[in-house]
């Protein structure tokens, strides 16, 4: 309110006070009286004398210097001299002998003193057998006239010790520091600030530069606001590139086909489900064998590809192997490599079993290696080609009313089985009808099998050539492997899940790349899957299909996908090129998008939109409508970086644009206030920041302490630009009423920190943008505490050697410092939790000198 002590044009002369009602006073120092103008300060007879060597009196015009007899006033109006020397000064007799000059010496040096006029001494004065001997404080140097004090200019040595930038003041200097750097307590180092020890710098990853630092995203999420981190949508970046339709999701998106469609291996395009690709071998079947040895029955079944291990808890876990007709939820995550190249004569015959495993838990662990000596299998039942099975095994404890529940573990094992009929077995004697009931025969046979070989735990299943227990006795469990679940090893102490293009290895324990031919997109799998066109060509630890045909070398020989601008039936070669009128931006598709709207491409293999002629050109901000071949300006929440594309990207996250036509994410700002209101520390948070705030925005927020406490309010800086006549306004006052008390208001940027203490008990605050300019805002921190400390807090945050010198701003400006700060304020008991070397290495000695006066003045008043 009015004007402040801390704004420069205050215009006192000496010393500026605030008054009680707001506004300022000015005083002088000892000796000198306050002008008329009540800003500048007269020298009065008080100070040094008035500079009067003899006498002195005061006067409407100032001191007036006199002399004792025997004296005159020397022309200078200060100095007295002898008579008789004033008769010789007076006649213009310059030609003195030398007994006259040192005769005129020695009268002099009696005259000079100590108790006259300071001796002539512009700081200390010390009497001594030769007459006054003069000097200067710290920080000074005696001039060659031996009586002026001149301020030494320590920046000009060294810098004055200081590593950045030094700043000379009267009788000292300050160091300061670059931005991004920070004064260490010896008030000459600087220290790089280390942003990404602060909560909540960035919403993913933090990394520290000397002087800065950057937030990175999570892949699937983009950066606005310089640290914040919100999904793509991918679908609105030309579809996802789908062929058909397009799912967003956190962090990553989904093709979707239409009925009767599957998506190809590339993840995009849809392709018809029955039709076999060119140049596929038929991916390899499941097998289920079960054979009999001395007495006993063991199954294997053999999963050697579209398999899929997901561990669902500890105790559980689902496996499938090869592809159901109808993909059912299991399958979802996964499509098959390729639609099978058998012509289905029938719908598969199904078949769901469960079966029970007392004493044991569901471990997927390899089979131990004695077990495996027995030889001499016989088969009981011949090779029973599935297509696909579907093996759920759970062991998690379920207790059940009234019944004591067991001590004993019982797992639980769910298998479907799908079985082809093959077209071959139908003949004269036995038509399609035969052969269906003679393979459910069959299957039924094998799951009594199976059942008998499951009570004894003499079921395996195997991968990549090793052989894995569904189930084992606790006792084996622990058994090496330190207990990581399957398809996970230990790595240092923590159990590690296989990354894509590796499997687990049970056998060696160990996570292994896929072999060439071969690749596994998923992770903590037991085997890779075989590549499209199986050559055994390809790259090693391959993680998609478009791996498959091996990296660029590969491509270059010719092998592998096709090329951005090309297309085939399969992605792979031989390839043709995507005709005039169309284009192809990614490797390993087949089909080329259409222009539309009739529009051609300059050359064929085109390979974006941009190379299709458009009527007119569109520029950043705009898409081109190939319907009315118009450019359109992106609508509000979207945006478009780049010159002549077909769509506008939709803004990351909750964020949305100010305007339509937004040409960066830079302009996706959000909307929501931010902030944390605790009751006793908290913070309040401008929308988006530290990006600039969106427009057209209110936020309220009310701060309500518990009883018997007041607030204290830090704003380290707050950015509102000034250009657009006060539009954008933070205002703090008791209630919504505009008339209640108003503790603080700013429609400016103000870099200086300041501190205040609340003028009502509680406060509300409200923060309106207009659509003008925007700015990076604020974040204001506040602290309540004990009442009784009222007038202590004000002394301290009214002084304004709290923000006199930039270190002490800058105490204000250090996220950790004021959090050690409001700590204690909040709670005084944990002033005892820093130690005093502590607080001496975190805070400058000006600053502790300074709270430790006012803090012992306040504690012990009369002392």
């Amino acid at each position: 309110e009015g004007m402040n002590c801390m704004n420069k044009d205050h215009g006192c002369a000496h010393i500026c006070r605030e008054t009680p009602k707001g506004g300022v006073a000015c005083e002088c120092r000892p000796g000198f009286e306050l002008a008329k103008n009540q800003k500048d300060c007269k020298l009065t007879c008080n100070y040094g004398n008035g500079g009067c060597q003899h006498t002195c009196d005061d006067t409407d015009t100032g001191p007036v210097c006199g002399c004792h007899q025997k004296y005159a006033l020397h022309s200078d109006g200060r100095t007295c001299i002898e008579k008789d020397e004033a008769a010789i000064e007076s006649s213009e007799y310059n030609a003195t002998s030398v007994a006259d000059v040192d005769k005129r010496v020695k009268r002099r040096l009696l005259m000079e003193t100590c108790a006259v006029n300071n001796g002539g001494c512009d700081r200390t004065c010390k009497d001594t057998a030769t007459g006054v001997r003069c000097s200067c404080p710290v920080g000074f140097t005696l001039q060659p006239d031996g009586k002026t004090c001149k301020d030494i200019d320590e920046c000009l040595v060294n810098n004055g010790g200081c590593d950045h930038f030094c700043r000379n003041t009267v009788g000292s200097f300050e160091c300061s520091c670059q931005k991004g750097y920070k004064l260490l307590t010896d008030e000459r180092t600087c220290q790089d600030i280390d942003e990404c020890s602060f909560e909540r710098t960035c919403d993913h990853t933090c990394i520290n530069y000397p002087g800065s630092f950057e937030c990175l995203c999570h892949k699937g999420y983009t950066l606005y606001g310089l640290t914040h981190c919100g999904d793509i949508d991918e679908c609105s970046i030309s579809n996802g590139s789908c062929d058909y339709g397009c799912l967003n999701t956190m962090g990553s998106y989904e093709c979707v086909c239409p009925p009767g469609k599957k998506l190809h291996w590339n993840k995009k395009d849809c392709v018809e489900m029955v039709k076999c690709l060119p140049n596929a071998k038929p991916a390899p079947k499941a097998q289920l064998v079960c054979s009999k040895t001395g007495g006993i029955e063991s199954c294997f079944l053999s999963c050697p590809s579209n398999t899929l291990f997901v561990p669902d808890s500890e105790n559980s876990y689902t496996l499938s192997c090869g592809v159901p007709v109808q993909q059912g939820k299991a399958q979802q995550k996964r499509n098959a490599t390729l639609p099978s190249c058998a012509d289905s004569l029938a719908p598969p015959i199904k078949q769901k079993a469960r079966f029970k495993i007392k004493d044991a838990k569901c471990h997927l662990r390899p089979r131990s290696k004695e077990k495996t000596k027995d030889s001499g299998k016989q088969a009981v039942l011949d090779n029973c080609q599935v297509t696909f099975v579907n093996l759920k095994c759970d062991s998690s404890k379920k207790k059940r009313r009234g019944r004591k529940s067991p001590s004993k573990e019982v797992s639980h094992i769910t298998a479907e089985f799908e079985v082809e009929m093959k077209s071959e077995e139908v003949s004269d004697t036995c038509n399609i009808d035969c052969v269906r009931k003679r393979m459910e025969q069959k299957l039924q046979t094998a799951i009594k099998t199976l059942r008998k070989s499951i009570n004894k735990q003499q079921f395996y299943i195997q991968f990549s050539g090793t052989e894995y227990e569904v189930a084992q006795k606790p006792a084996k469990a622990t058994e090496g492997h330190e207990g990581c679940s399957t398809g996970q090893v230990l790595q240092e102490g923590k159990c590690v899940t296989c990354s894509t293009g590796t499997f687990y290895s049970g056998e060696h324990n160990q996570c292994v790349p896929c072999s060439p031919g071969t690749y596994q997109d998923t992770e903590g799998q037991l085997t890779c899957e075989p590549c499209p066109s199986n050559d055994g060509q390809g790259v090693a630890g391959a993680r998609n299909v478009s791996e498959c045909g091996g990296k660029f070398n590969l491509i270059l020989k010719g092998l592998g996908q096709c090329f951005p601008g090309h297309y085939s039936s399969d992605g792979f070669k031989p390839c043709r090129v995507c005709p005039l009128g169309t284009y192809q931006p990614e490797p390993g598709r087949t089909l080329c998008f259409p222009c539309g709207g009739g529009l051609v491409t300059k050359y064929e293999g085109a390979i974006s939109f941009q190379d299709c002629e458009t009527k007119v050109h569109c520029s950043p901000g705009h898409y081109y409508n190939s319907t009315t071949h118009r450019c359109i300006r992106c609508p509000v929440g979207t945006y478009q970086p780049e010159f002549g594309q077909n769509y506008c990207i939709t803004c990351p996250g909750n964020t949305s644009t100010d305007f339509d036509g937004s040409t960066n994410v830079t302009h996706c700002k959000n909307q929501h206030c931010g902030g944390e209101l605790g009751d006793y520390t908290g913070y309040i948070e401008s929308p988006n920041y530290p990006g600039d705030y969106p427009a057209n925005v209110e936020c309220i927020w009310n701060i309500n302490p518990p009883p018997k406490r007041r607030i204290l309010i830090v704003v380290p800086e707050i950015f509102l630009p000034i250009e657009d006549e006060c539009g954008d306004v933070l205002v703090m006052r008791k209630s919504a009423s505009p008339t209640s008390i108003t503790t603080y208001e700013t429609c400016q940027t103000y870099e200086r920190p300041i501190a205040f203490t609340s003028r009502s008990r509680k406060l509300w605050i409200q923060f309106k943008s207009n659509e003008g300019n925007s700015g990076k805002g604020f974040q204001v921190p506040y602290v309540t505490y004990d009442e009784d400390y009222q007038q202590l807090i004000e002394d301290i945050v009214r002084d304004g050697r709290l923000y006199a010198s930039e270190n002490h701003q800058e105490i204000l400006k250090d996220k950790k410092l004021i959090k050690a700060l409001f700590d204690v304020l909040a709670h005084p008991q944990n002033y005892f939790k820093y130690t005093a070397q502590e607080s001496k290495e975190m805070f400058p000695r000006s600053f502790i000198k300074l709270l430790r006066s006012k803090v012992s003045r306040f504690l012990r008043p009369y002392k």
